[in-house]
């Protein structure tokens, strides 16, 4: 077991890999009563283009297969419901799909070694039946009409299909309907056998837990179970242009204010930096000029232009950044030209640039009173950069104006989505 200090949070971190190459990663924290635990698998919505484990060539499953496939993963062979288990441990229990990956989690203060054992089993013991398999189609094609009828989903899945061409992160997490009916036990098996295997995954404990505790019990989890020997996933590869689908999209629905939401393709591949770096750049300067605090959000807001303050939200792959900008307005035009017009020139002082440096540092020291935030960091941390960011603080303080000045000059606003949502 390897020990590491989270420096400036007054955290230890502790991690060990299994035999099997699950690894474990547990950040114990006395002062607070519960206990916070997420179980991932790097499978997402992208990752439907991959040479399965027991084949040599590339197979294509239906969209929403990863979605799917978490939903069954409740259903076990004995009937026992994973949400009533925790609910009468007085522990919540719950899951998501990412573009990226897929995670089960539970937290509570009761009955810890009995609950981590319990998400090792059931998340280990696939069982998929055709029957199944055909009852959850009804439950998972309500769930995508739900969010269907919601405009700010609907304008953000909009904005996301109509910037990318080639790569899949351009379709919903869920899939469509007609992906969801086409999926079978098949697939999922495939996908189950192929991203499930404890190489893949990672265990992250936050609380109030003794480290060596609950690593031995995960140990002697593991060990009695048999998993095959690991082979490295091969996923499809995407040249995804600069350029977007479709430059600007108007639909209606039954809504009080018209919506506004524009979507920025950048290409960083000419940027010498991790794409995850880029992206705490671009998310300064975009808080700088268009977000709560900057000059533009207040001076909509004292003409009445806008309802909320504007919602900037950063999405990438390996290559692209996407810039979401979603806002509600009544004038649609003199909005996006305003929004349009403060980001043509785009300059910041040293002085804003290091005043949000030390934000983001009062962020760290927020987060570190979570056990939630904490988990979050790791697992991000895992998926961003494949190892545990130690030193928050050094991390931040990295960043400078020079290496902002130079993206800034490399950063290209021309291929852009506009998404208007107008009332019906």
């Amino acid at each position: 077991m390897k020990k590491n200090r989270l420096e400036k949070l007054n955290l230890d971190l502790y991690e060990e890999e299994m035999f099997n190459g699950l690894k474990v990663y547990v950040v114990p924290k006395e002062n607070v009563n519960g206990i916070y635990v997420t179980f991932s698998t790097k499978f997402g919505s992208i990752q439907n283009e991959f040479i399965p484990v027991d084949g040599k060539k590339m197979v294509k499953v239906p969209l929403g297969v990863a979605h799917f496939l978490e939903h069954k993963m409740f259903e076990q062979k004995d009937d026992k419901d994973p949400f009533t288990f925790y609910s009468e441990r007085g522990c919540d229990a719950n899951a998501n799909t990412s573009n990226y990956k897929t995670t089960y989690l539970f937290s509570g203060s009761n009955s810890f070694s009995e609950n981590l054992n319990y998400l090792l089993d059931y998340v280990q013991s696939p069982h998929f039946t055709d029957e199944n398999v055909e009852k959850e189609k009804g439950i998972i094609e309500q769930e995508i009409k739900m969010y269907e009828d919601d405009p700010f989903y609907r304008m953000y899945d909009g904005i996301v299909y109509n910037s990318f061409i080639k790569h899949p992160i351009k379709y919903p997490i869920a899939g469509t309907v007609d992906d969801v009916y086409s999926i079978t036990k098949e697939d999922l098996y495939t996908c189950y056998y192929t991203f499930y295997h404890p190489s893949n995954m990672f265990l992250v404990i936050t609380g109030n837990v003794d480290p060596k505790e609950a690593i031995e019990l995960v140990k002697i989890n593991q060990e009695e179970k048999k998993f095959d020997k690991f082979k490295e996933i091969e996923l499809k590869k995407y040249e995804e242009p600069n350029k977007v689908e479709k430059k600007l999209e108007k639909i209606a629905m039954d809504i009080e204010i018209p919506k506004l939401g524009i979507g920025y393709k950048i290409d960083c591949s000419k940027i010498n930096k991790n794409i995850n770096d880029i992206k705490s750049y671009i998310s300064i300067l975009l808080d700088l000029k268009i977000g709560g605090i900057s000059l533009l959000n207040e001076n909509l807001k004292k003409q009445n232009l806008i309802t909320h303050d504007i919602d900037i939200t950063l999405l990438n792959t390996d290559k692209h950044i996407l810039v979401i900008i979603i806002v509600e307005t009544n004038n649609v035009d003199k909005v996006l030209s305003m929004i349009e017009q403060e980001l043509e020139n785009i300059e910041i002082s040293e002085e804003d640039f290091e005043r949000k440096k030390k934000v983001r540092k009062s962020n760290c020291i927020y987060r570190s009173d979570s056990i939630y935030s904490i988990n979050n960091k790791i697992m991000s941390n895992i998926m961003n950069y494949g190892k545990i960011i130690l030193d928050d603080y050094k991390k931040i303080d990295e960043l400078n104006i020079k290496d902002m000045n130079k993206i800034i000059k490399n950063l290209n606003l021309s291929n852009k989505t506009v998404y208007i949502i107008n009332k019906s």
